[in-house]
């Protein structure tokens, strides 16, 4: 009875040392195929979007010629058609093909718009674009229930963290990584040309007022 008594509380001690310790939850995780897959799905799709959206609206200015108010209309509109995707139709995708599907639906948004964000030039092209990635808008929240549906109920804290934390480092890396790209291509994105369009404009504007004086 006492070497019994012994054991279960060895065996008590152990499990709750392997409570306490998260990185051998940590290691538990990131042995896990299936969330290494969702993982570097969420590495590859938030690494390029982030990029592009920390240099979009510099683009729109300086080479697509969009004025400072058709920035303003563009983020406004945009950013409603994202709210709108991620509550009203995100939640009839949910229920009429279920949450695989709707991560593949917005995958395939993603796609789209980052080709058409790179091959198009003019106005309407990037109001098409800015669409999809309003579509687009519904992916994260797509793998994260699709994760949550097939992970079990002690991993879910795990899981979500590891998804929140590889988005985060996409977030963070995705700008330094097409900066280094901007960089060995010579592509130069800053304000120096709309100052000075700027400015060249409010010259012409002062004079021709001065001469009509």
């Amino acid at each position: 009875w006492y070497q019994r008594r012994v054991r279960e509380a060895v065996v008590s001690t152990q499990s709750t040392g392997e409570q306490a310790d998260p990185f051998s939850s940590l290691r538990s995780g990131v042995t896990d195929h299936h969330i290494l897959q969702l993982g570097l799905i969420i590495l590859l799709s938030y690494l390029p979007e982030a990029a592009q959206y920390s240099c979009l609206f510099l683009y729109l200015r300086q080479v697509v010629n969009f004025s400072a108010d058709e920035v303003a209309t563009f983020i406004a509109v945009i950013g409603v058609l994202s709210v709108t995707f991620q509550t009203l139709v995100l939640a009839c995708l949910y229920n009429c093909l279920g949450h695989r599907t709707t991560m593949l639906i917005g995958l395939a948004f993603q796609i789209l718009q980052l080709i058409w964000f790179g091959l198009g030039l003019s106005k309407w092209m990037m109001w098409i674009a800015g669409v999809l990635a309003a579509a687009s808008s519904i992916t994260y929240p797509a793998i994260s229930a699709y994760a949550s549906q097939n992970a079990d109920a002690e991993q879910q804290g795990l899981l979500q963290g590891i998804l929140t934390g590889i988005r985060g480092l996409s977030n963070g890396f995705g700008p330094a990584i097409f900066g280094l790209l901007f960089y060995f291509f010579h592509v130069e994105l800053d304000n120096s040309a709309l100052e000075d369009n700027t400015s060249h404009h409010g010259g012409e504007v002062s004079n021709e007022q001065y001469t009509s004086m």
